[in-house]
């Protein structure tokens, strides 16, 4: 990656990407991506100026040269959901050179590009949800101990609106030494930022049915969710199992796992909670990523109109 950059700027490069797993703490899927999205980028522009991309052509580059390069990515057939992705990781980039190194470069900022409209949450119904999370605790010819897991896990995402990453992040000194009588959670989000979220007491029982069903021992600052083998579990393990659980159930394929914490916000909203409550409970550090929610509900009140009044 990024071999056709300067030694200097494929480092830089680098450190920005250890700076967006780290202390932005974004999903590696989300990093490789931004990585590519600038590999690309970097091609693009080596072959656009005929050499190895340098600190000089970074500051010198001019708006024709970015219209020149979303204009290739239209030519390859890239999605404008794509194109308007790469365009905010090298946005991203640029701005770590210019905050780290004095790198400025004023065309990236006075380019306009019409991303995709952005797609609405899926959340899920509520008899849904509620059928996802107890089906992950259906006899099976699963140990039982991981039936128990799962369906705590699945119940903390929909009752508490964490993300997959943050849950698995947990460790097991988070429940405190008793997980029944929890009702808070300290929560690290995106950007090292920290947050309290409500536990349900229904969430508190089944985590501590977890704990103790667990063959696995739980140390205080170890992962808290355990996989088959002892180690650390994977998202990719949780995803293969909620494909499963919305198979036998008939779920449509927006039922994953991040729909979970959509559900949460969602249903939070339609039963009157404050817009505010729910940003800070999901923890975006904009109001505009929460009021998404608000379009959601007005869809589904739309749609509700529309099938029960006489002249819908």
């Amino acid at each position: 990656m990024f071999t056709r950059a300067s030694e200097d700027i494929a480092r830089l490069a680098r450190a920005w990407l250890a700076r967006l797993a780290g202390e932005r703490r974004l999903a590696v899927r989300t990093v490789r991506g931004y990585g590519r999205d600038l590999d690309g980028f970097l091609d693009f522009l080596a072959g656009h100026r005929g050499g190895p991309v340098d600190r000089a052509d970074l500051a010198g580059l001019a708006p024709a040269d970015l219209r020149a390069w979303l204009a290739d990515r239209q030519r390859r057939g890239y999605a404008r959901s794509s194109t308007a992705r790469a365009l905010a990781a090298l946005r991203s980039f640029l701005r770590f050179l210019e905050r780290t190194h004095g790198i400025a470069c004023p065309a990236a900022r006075a380019i306009r590009f019409g991303g995709a409209k952005r797609a609405l949450p899926r959340a899920l119904a509520p008899p849904e949800a509620a059928a996802l999370t107890e089906a992950a605790a259906e006899a099976g010819t699963r140990p039982g101990w991981i039936e128990l897991r799962d369906r705590a896990l699945l119940l903390l995402l929909w009752g508490s609106g964490l993300r997959i990453g943050e849950a698995l992040a947990l460790t097991r000194g988070a429940l405190g030494p008793e997980p029944a009588a929890l009702r808070s959670l300290a929560v690290r989000g995106k950007g090292g930022r920290d947050r309290l979220v409500p536990v349900l007491p229904e969430v508190a029982e089944a985590l501590a049915a977890y704990c103790v069903a667990c063959p696995w021992t739980l140390p205080a600052d170890g992962p808290l969710f355990r996989g088959a083998r002892g180690g650390p579990l994977q998202p990719a393990i949780v995803q293969r199992r909620v494909r499963e659980l919305r198979a036998a159930l008939g779920l449509p394929e927006t039922a994953t796992p991040h729909a979970l914490r959509h559900s949460f916000a969602s249903h939070l909203l339609a039963d009157g909670a404050d817009l505010r409550a729910i940003q800070e409970l999901l923890g975006h550090r904009s109001l505009s990523t929460t009021q998404i929610y608000t379009r959601v509900e007005a869809e589904r009140l739309a749609a509700l109109h529309a099938a029960r009044h006489p002249r819908g």
